[in-house]
């Protein structure tokens, strides 16, 4: 721990943010600075270590606070929903903004669902919950910036002015147009939506990866290959089928009653998952680690997964508690989990049909100039920055010449 009152060091520069204005970030340095023994935290080269272990439990602080956001943007569009009048009805009741509310409730009974089940698997201890972790902090980000977009949307222009603002002209000051400037980091920080793709993807090839690794290496030479066939033969001929004979249809899952339906589908699309995963490798085999589209998707999937698993138990926990929001309960779930199994169907299908090679190239293409003549018509930014600069040095002199003066 150093404080940054010790001789040698000095904060060089305060960053400042679109929004968390009171995030004390900045750029820090370090000349000669003694720092006591007893301020050292763990032992000494084990600081990584102590903050990679720290930082599944700390990362579901932000799937977490995204559930407390949600709520809230869940009360601003009830309430407006039912105050705001247009064309005779209140906006709620028009189709486009209650698919927006009911979509909004449902999401969030599944955040909540699956924060409550990492936060619990990380208080019992016993579980190595890196996964549970990263999936419920980008899932959750992600659906919560989906929530807070339409919040914005539903209070339209009230949504975009500033709570000062409101409050000076006697309205209600609700600032949505700062919870959206304070919310957007939560997709970055503690680990980027990309990141958790990435780390997660490479968790869900790492097993196939370690059985035919080998036969994919293109640096592999051939008696590797060879030695390599008998394990991985053995390991995909107990393996493999298994993926497909499971049975995921009634009566199981029967006990969860009208909800059984779900936990089927989640059954049967864990099992596909796992082929994919398979099919990908021996599809893409050494590419398949640059292939990031095709892995984003299957760990879409996964996630999608588990938010229904968890919404679908977590309604059937407040069921079995006698809970009297159950019956209210067992209705979202359910509306989430139709959702979800749209979106899955989805990425299922564009695992294998899709646009990324074109797009691709097209990236390539803007990257290395072809498509510069897009960017003709606005002002150059890099000379209004040059004017500013100059402006500015030529201020400096005067405003030290008046504070002499």
């Amino acid at each position: 721990m150093v404080e940054t009152a010790w001789k040698g060091v000095k904060v060089e520069h305060r960053s400042h943010f679109m929004g968390l204005r009171a995030l004390a970030n900045g750029v820090i340095s370090f000349r000669d600075v003694r720092v006591p023994a007893e301020n050292l935290i763990g032992q000494e080269g084990k600081g990584l270590k102590i903050a990679l272990t720290t930082l599944n439990d700390g990362r579901l602080s932000i799937p977490n606070g995204s559930v407390g956001t949600a709520k809230l943007c869940l009360e601003i569009c009830r309430k407006w929903g039912n105050e705001r009048v247009q064309w005779g009805k209140p906006i709620g009741k028009h189709e486009a903004i209650t698919h927006k509310i009911s979509s909004m409730a449902a999401h969030t009974f599944a955040m909540e669902a699956i924060a409550a089940l990492a936060t619990e698997m990380a208080d019992r201890g016993g579980y190595d919950i890196r996964l549970e972790a990263a999936a419920a902090k980008e899932w959750n980000t992600d659906r919560c910036w989906d929530i807070v977009d339409d919040t914005m949307q539903v209070r339209g222009g009230r949504g975009y002015e500033t709570e000062k603002s409101l409050a000076e002209r006697g309205e209600e000051p609700i600032g949505v147009e700062r919870m959206m400037r304070d919310y957007r980091i939560n997709k970055i920080f503690e680990g980027s939506s990309e990141i958790m793709h990435l780390f997660m993807a490479r968790e869900m090839v790492d097993k196939h990866l370690q059985v035919a690794g080998a036969i994919i290496d293109p640096d592999k030479p051939m008696s590797a290959k060879l030695a390599a066939l008998p394990r991985m033969g053995a390991f995909y001929a107990a393996w493999y089928p298994t993926r497909w004979l499971g049975w995921g249809r009634w009566p199981r899952y029967s006990d969860f009653g009208s909800l059984a339906t779900h936990m089927r589908f989640v059954e049967r699309s864990a099992r596909k998952l796992a082929r994919a995963s398979f099919h990908g490798m021996l599809r893409y085999q050494a590419r398949l680690q640059n292939k990031q589209a095709f892995l984003f998707r299957l760990v879409d999937v996964a996630n999608e997964l588990f938010a229904m698993a968890a919404a679908v138990s977590r309604a059937r926990a407040l069921a079995d508690q006698g809970r009297p929001e159950a019956a209210e309960a067992r209705r979202l779930a359910d509306l989430f989990c139709r959702i979800a199994r749209r979106r899955v169907h989805r990425l299922f299908g564009d695992l294998w049909d899709n646009d990324d090679v074109i797009r691709y190239r097209a990236g390539v293409d803007v990257l290395e100039g072809r498509h510069t003549w897009l960017e003709r018509g606005i002002i150059d930014l890099g000379a209004v920055h040059a004017r500013k600069g100059e402006a500015l040095a030529e201020a400096e002199p005067k405003k030290v010449a008046a504070g002499v003066a």
